[in-house]
């Protein structure tokens, strides 16, 4: 019988280090680089790595040998040497001084697709969309870059172009749902067929472009990116009938004269990157949005889980209406094409001042307009038909699902922080003062209008008692009680005083007496009706103490195998409520200092 040797089974043969896998593939580093990054195929770290090295503890590069079998059979691969070959003649026909030559093979340079590649790692559209954050946010890094001999200049402009395709498609179908500025961009969220994509848009700076960087691999990645952008966006155009590419629903006024010299497709590129018009869409065959029918899907058939799933679709649609018939201008300080963006998302309609740019709808003198974006303290002219509010107020309104009041937001203000609506706080961690006040501000209308419910039903209650004691007066008392209750109507303070004699006589009388042997009187009391009033339960509410139950039963029936584990998570939930309680009262001192000193100042 054979013995088997060493190192010829198991975890040692499934893995091939990076020089055998190029020598297998006949490619040189770039090209297997490039290879790899287009087909998705990384490097994997093995468990044993003594084995896998064949006894040697030597850090190395390692791949699955069943990816180096996928990428032999690559057609690209031809590409790559069929390119290797055209730049050694280009440089033959340079040394010999061929200038038609040369010419010629520049024009007939091999070209290849990435079609195939981007149809072999997203079977489905929505795979794409679950891809689709880091390819948003690398083709918005590149469409910021200025022309460098870093980056292809063609290679901006594609990504320019496709970023600002995507975001027409979000405005088109308000899919967006949070935005939040940081230091390193603004980030944004948008619902697009039930996925949440998530991207950062860059700020706008003078660029230097950094040395430890390698752009050339970035390039690679953007290569990939903007075929599959390519193909996201016109499947998400033609999902809400949309042309694709896109065509404006406005024309291009003629020429006044011969110095504009812009052509149709600079006119056309600057329009639609100014996000304001409106796009075409393929005939008018679609319904109205209010005559289409929303089923709510949900896991189960509870009533309460249906009612809710029909509160939150009608909450959605009020939601994308946020802006719906208010009017916006932007000052020049403030940073337009992001802003416009939001506000069109939403339903808002906005525009800016005549300084030569494509796409401003009003000026600033329009009586029309409700809203004025400034970041600076002071405004020379101003219109007492507006807001005059800062860039913040838009962000905050839009992660809080409602128009907050503007008065927080006036230019020089102080303004309230920024909070991240990406962050969920679980039980017992700190929630920061604002953002609780902005979650109860809601229930706030609600307890008012109990109070006022109550207050009713006490004066209703107080009707009831007055008419009840006239009545008994009338069935027949002494006189001398008669008119000590005539001299008690005139001092409401002995009013009081004699209710409650009253009542302690009627229990002394009740307790003297055998309570069987009393005649009933016949009742003289009328009958009060109050209207009612329909009750209102809150399904959250009867949902959450549904929840709390369960948990309380899952509780009890824990095993004593899992109890420690049950413990230990217990203990965390502990430290979490100390840390808690930290932050609370750093949070009080750090308010109570900003309070001395704005008594100082004032």
């Amino acid at each position: 019988m054979q013995r088997d040797r060493k190192y010829e089974k198991g975890e040692a043969t499934q893995f091939i280090t990076r020089r055998k896998a190029i020598q297998r593939l006949q490619l040189s580093l770039p090209d297997f680089r490039r290879l790899c990054i287009l087909k998705g195929i990384y490097p994997q770290e093995p468990k044993k790595k003594k084995v896998v090295g064949h006894g040697s503890k030597t850090p190395r590069t390692y791949y699955h040998v069943k990816d180096i079998a996928f990428l032999s059979h690559e057609p690209i691969i031809r590409k790559f040497r069929e390119f290797k070959h055209f730049m050694r003649k280009i440089k033959k026909a340079k040394e010999k001084n061929e200038r038609a030559k040369a010419e010629r093979l520049r024009i007939n340079r091999p070209v290849y697709k990435l079609d195939h590649i981007v149809r072999e790692r997203y079977p489905t559209f929505t795979d794409a969309l679950r891809d689709l954050d880091d390819c948003l946010s690398m083709c918005f890094l590149f469409a910021t870059f200025p022309k460098s001999s870093h980056i292809l200049l063609h290679r901006v402009q594609l990504c320019r172009r496709l970023t600002v395709e995507f975001m027409h498609y979000v405005i088109a179908s308000r899919s967006l749902s949070k935005v939040f500025i940081s230091i390193k961009g603004i980030y944004f969220q948008a619902d697009i067929n039930g996925v949440k994509v998530n991207w950062v848009i860059p700020h706008k700076f003078s660029h230097q472009f950094s040395i430890g960087v390698d752009y050339k691999i970035m390039q690679i990645f953007v290569e990939f990116y903007t075929t599959l952008l390519g193909f996201v966006n016109y499947r998400l155009y033609n999902s809400i009938n949309l042309f694709y590419p896109p065509q404006l629903a406005i024309k291009r006024k003629k020429k006044v004269n011969e110095e504009d010299k812009c052509s149709n497709q600079d006119f056309y590129e600057e329009q639609l990157g100014a996000l304001t018009p409106e796009l075409k869409k393929h005939g008018d065959g679609v319904q109205d949005e209010d005559e289409i029918d929303h089923f709510p899907i949900t896991d189960s058939e509870d009533p309460d889980e249906m009612e809710k799933a029909k509160m939150e679709i009608k909450n959605h649609a009020k939601f994308q209406k946020l802006f719906q018939g208010l009017k916006f201008f932007l000052n020049r300080e403030v940073p337009r094409e992001y802003m416009v963006f939001i506000i069109r998302c939403f339903g808002g309609t906005v525009s800016w001042g005549n300084t030569g740019t494509i796409g401003y709808t009003y000026q600033e003198d329009d009586q029309t307009i409700t809203h004025q974006i400034v970041d600076r303290p002071q405004q020379e002219k101003k219109f007492l038909s507006r807001y005059y509010i800062q860039p913040q107020w838009v962000f905050d309104s839009v992660n809080c699902r409602k128009l907050l009041p503007v008065e927080d937001y006036f230019p020089g203000v102080l303004l309230p922080p920024h909070l991240s609506p990406f962050v969920t706080e679980e039980d017992g961690e700190y929630v920061p003062p604002e953002k609780l006040s902005r979650m109860y501000e809601d229930g706030d209308d609600e307890v008012e209008q109990v109070e006022e419910e109550d207050e009713e039903d006490e004066d209703d209650e107080e009707i009831e008692d007055e008419a009840n004691e006239s009545e008994s007066e009338e069935s027949g008392t002494e006189s001398t009680d008669l008119k000590t209750k005539s001299e008690n109507k005139e001092n409401g303070e002995t009013k009081k005083l004699w209710k409650k004699q009253k009542r302690a006589r009627k229990k002394r009388q009740l307790a003297e007496q055998d309570v069987s042997t009393v005649p009933k009187k016949p009742s003289t009391k009328k009958m009060l009706v109050i209207p009612g009033a329909e009750e209102t339960e809150d399904v959250d509410v009867r949902i959450k103490q549904r929840a709390r139950e369960e948990l309380k039963l899952a509780e009890m029936m824990i095993p004593k195998k899992k109890r420690r584990l049950y413990d230990k998570i217990v203990t965390r939930k502990k430290k979490i409520a100390q840390e808690t309680n930290a932050l609370q009262k750093k949070r009080m001192a750090i308010d109570k200092m900003q309070r001395k000193k704005k008594s100082k100042n004032f």
